[in-house]
Order: C-alpha cells, then sequence, then structure tokens
C-alpha cells in the first residue's frame, strides 16, 4: 500500500492579511521545506522548495508582496 504524505506544517503566521503554513519534508534524507499561502478566495503554493526554514518564510513574504504590487497595478 502507498504511503501518503502529509503535510507537516511547523509553522504558521499572518502575513498582511493571507495565512502563510511552513511545511517540513524529507527529500532523499535532507530536509526541505515549502509553504502555502491562504487568503479569502482559496490558497496556493507560494514557494516549492527553500532549504531552510528562513529562506522559505524569506521568499513566502516576497511572493506575498509581489501579488500585492500585482493587484494595484
Amino acid at each position: 500500500m502507498i504511503d501518503p504524505d502529509y503535510p507537516h506544517i511547523v509553522l504558521a503566521f499572518d502575513h498582511k492579511g493571507w495565512r502563510v503554513e511552513v511545511e517540513q519534508s524529507e527529500l532523499k534524507g535532507c530536509t526541505t521545506y515549502s509553504v502555502w499561502v491562504n487568503y479569502d478566495l482559496g490558497c496556493a503554493v507560494a514557494v516549492p522548495y527553500a532549504s531552510s526554514r528562513q529562506e522559505a518564510i524569506r521568499l513566502a513574504k516576497r511572493w506575498i508582496d509581489d501579488r500585492q504590487a500585482q493587484n494595484k497595478s
């Protein structure tokens, strides 16, 4: 039977009205991170891969800032 890979959320916080969830997993023995963001209309994978928690958070905040800048244009 296939062993499903459930998200392992290690950190969640709000940033500029978006809910940010940092997920930790393992790939070939290395810890990896990805980030989901939730907002009023749904959710998205803001960061599909990061090698550290700090990098994941930085990229997620940049992703949110970019989306907000696009919506103002």
